[in-house]
């Protein structure tokens, strides 16, 4: 699926409604068939509405495979570090933009074992999976540029590359949680994450270890 073969958006609201009720569908049966057994006709049963319909806004499985990890992209992909409204403290803003992350990835997590599955056997899914990853280091990358500008990270690092790796220690441990499973406390996993986050750009922190009584 191209630029060029991929459908208009819906102009009128009930195109818009309709499409969002495909995404919808698409979605559940995603998750409950899997990619590779979920069939046209199950998403459109599941919307409750035509093939036909279906084609008016989608080419096939792949372009709403898309639409529905777009849709899951921008729930997860939520205010950065500098737009914690009432603080300005960098920890805490790392530690909400963390916290913000993993609640959403532990939401999504069926999704999330469903896109590395394909993206492992579709070369579009895996251009789909490193564009969407990409868009998630270039905001994480700007969030330690604006720190660094205020004095307040190491200024020797370099953002995208510090957002790199930090983005992808978050992403691969989200993973390792709540798609395998691995266990953790909850709380304890967002302050590890924060305070070695914190550490890497030798941020001055005073984060506080989760009270054990407090624990989910």
């Amino acid at each position: 699926m191209t630029e060029d073969t991929a459908r208009r958006p819906p102009v009128t609201r009930r195109g818009v409604r309709t499409r969002q009720a495909l995404v919808d569908a698409a979605r559940v049966v995603f998750e409950r068939e899997g990619y590779l057994d979920a069939r046209l006709t199950d998403i459109t049963a599941e919307a409750s509405c035509s093939t036909g319909t279906f084609y008016t806004y989608f080419n096939d499985k792949e372009e709403i495979f898309a639409a529905v990890m777009e849709a899951t992209k921008n729930e997860m992909l939520h205010p950065g570090m500098e737009h914690v409204d009432g603080v300005d403290d960098p920890a805490a803003i790392i530690e909400a933009s963390n916290r913000a992350y993993l609640e959403s990835y532990r939401c999504n997590a069926n999704l999330m074992r469903l896109l590395e599955q394909v993206a492992n056997i579709d070369a579009n899914v895996r251009e789909l999976r490193r564009a969407r990853a990409w868009v998630f280091v270039e905001r994480n990358a700007r969030g330690i540029k604006d720190l660094q500008e205020r004095g307040l990270a190491d200024p020797d690092l370099d953002p995208v590359m510090a957002s790199r790796l930090l983005s992808s220690m978050i992403s691969r441990i989200a993973f390792t949680t709540f798609v395998l499973n691995d266990g953790g406390d909850f709380e304890e996993l967002v302050y590890t994450a924060t305070r070695l986050w914190c550490n890497a750009l030798r941020i001055e922190h005073h984060l506080t270890r989760p009270d054990a009584t407090k624990k989910k």
